[in-house]
């Protein structure tokens, strides 16, 4: 490459906006070109100014500052000024030059950088909701805990619990396989300094994964997940809880304030009391419920697309029970009809998550004395429908999964029933289904897919779950 004068200039202009950065320069061969970029809905719009003679120009991108590996993504005359990139993927950074001709060679200017914002749809949340069944989760990847993290590296925890590394193969598998939405649970304390302040490359990762889930066509959700049990619904535990969930969250929501409404944020997750499994005390209901309300103002307060981004509070401890009893009444918001309620079900737990249980058989007809068969079932959806539901809340069934039990059920018969009539039992009351993988395609596991390849390895257990939300 020839060499090149670059230099930055230090004002903005004054009518840019925030997503527009620097003009930045490149002079040779008697020229000079500065470069702009600037981002909204339709793209990113470059612009530049020309001193001197340029025969021609072409426009080169990258997702960081580093010329190797960049690409042309346009080839112009030398007269042209200005260039949309349309296809710039929302909420991501990228970085531009012009390469310009003249009479003595090839030259290029500064390099300018923008992001290009997502549209918010005037869709509420029952319409959006409407687009997600059935989900998938990607469990036991980013929110893995293992060896202590050093600030500043990419070695992570994600595969510490086996899982292979989370790539856009799998995303395009999951796409493929019929799912519409993906819940991707997160870890973030473990990735956090002593101020709560979140590692970059961390937080590059999970924007590298929910890329993967946008470029597959997904709707995606992410949340602060199960971190070291910091997040305890106590009075004595409140203010340090409430003070870490708004630092996260305000770092979260900015870094992905310019993404559109397929991305969700989702407050917390299972929140209780570490070994407490009895109801909860009405200390326990109003400090959970005001995480909920922390999450909602914390997002809100970052602006841009997160001024109207769809939220997803929970339920106490995802119990749907608790859900009804504690959070009837929802975090206060200053915008209309974009929050939704998650719950999680898992009953019976001795057929759906107790490898050592000698109950393999559900429902009815299988089992007609056992608990939690097909009317508690449908008893515990229709409450959520009612409660609400029907009052425009759109509820998330974050998660739901029975495990394979092949020394009982080689074909894995009464697997298939309990996941197909859980999805159908949920979705036909409103509700969005979301399947727990855990990534393990093996007995006793609820696995999916290979998560290595993105192919599936219970075709028979995703179509039965794929078919009941339609």
């Amino acid at each position: 490459m020839s060499a090149l004068l670059s230099r930055t200039l230090i004002a903005l202009a004054v009518s840019a906006t925030p997503l527009a950065y620097a003009q930045s320069c490149g002079s040779g061969g008697g020229a000079t070109v500065c470069l702009s970029a600037s981002g909204s809905g339709s793209g990113v719009q470059l612009s530049w100014t020309t001193s001197g003679t340029v025969s021609a120009v072409q426009v080169y991108r990258d997702t960081d500052s580093d010329v190797a590996g960049r690409t042309r993504i346009a080839q112009l005359g030398g007269t042209t000024a200005g260039y949309t990139d349309s296809g710039a993927v929302a909420g991501r950074v990228y970085w531009y030059w012009i390469k310009f001709t003249t009479g003595s060679g090839s030259f290029n200017s500064g390099s300018a950088k923008a992001v290009r914002v997502g549209v918010m749809r005037n869709l509420t949340g029952t319409q959006l909701a409407a687009t997600m069944a059935p989900g998938w989760n990607l469990g036991n990847a980013l929110e893995s805990i293992g060896g202590t993290y050093v600030w500043g590296s990419t070695n992570f925890n994600e595969g510490a619990w086996g899982n292979a590394l989370a790539t856009q193969a799998l995303f395009n598998g999951v796409k493929a396989a019929g799912f519409r939405s993906v819940r991707i649970p997160v870890s973030w304390k473990q990735y956090a300094d002593a101020n709560d302040n979140i590692s970059p490359q961390w937080m590059a990762r999970v924007t590298e994964v929910v890329n993967y889930a946008h470029n597959a066509g997904l709707v995606a959700m992410i949340n602060v997940h199960w971190d070291g049990g910091w997040l305890q619904p106590t009075y004595a535990r409140q203010q340090e809880a409430n003070a870490r969930l708004a630092k996260f969250w305000t770092q979260i929501a900015n870094n992905f304030r310019n993404h559109d409404d397929t991305l969700l944020f989702a407050g917390t997750n299972e929140v209780m009391v570490d070994g407490d499994y009895n109801a909860p005390t009405a200390e326990y209901c109003e400090v959970q419920r005001g995480f909920n309300q922390v999450f909602v103002n914390t997002v809100r307060a970052t602006g841009g697309n997160n001024a109207k981004r769809h939220l997803v509070v929970q339920g106490f401890n995802t119990n749907i029970d608790y859900a009804n009893s504690c959070n009837a009444t929802l975090p206060t918001d200053t915008v209309a009809s974009r929050m939704m309620m998650e719950v999680h079900y898992y009953d019976p737990y001795d057929f759906t998550l107790d490898a050592n249980s000698g109950s393999w058989q559900w429902g009815q007809a299988a089992n007609p004395s056992g608990w939690a068969n097909e009317p508690y079932a449908d008893g515990q959806f229709q409450k959520m429908k009612q409660r609400f539901i029907d009052k425009g809340v759109p509820v998330i069934l974050g998660e739901y999964a029975a495990i394979q039990r092949s020394e009982y059920d080689a074909a894995g018969t009464q697997r298939k029933y309990w996941n197909q009539y859980i999805t159908r039992a949920a979705y036909t009351r409103g509700l969005v289904p979301m399947y727990w993988d855990n990534g393990y395609p093996d007995n006793h596991q609820s696995g999916l897919f290979n998560r290595a390849t993105g192919a599936l390895a219970f075709p028979d257990v995703s179509n039965v779950i794929v078919n009941a939300a339609k």
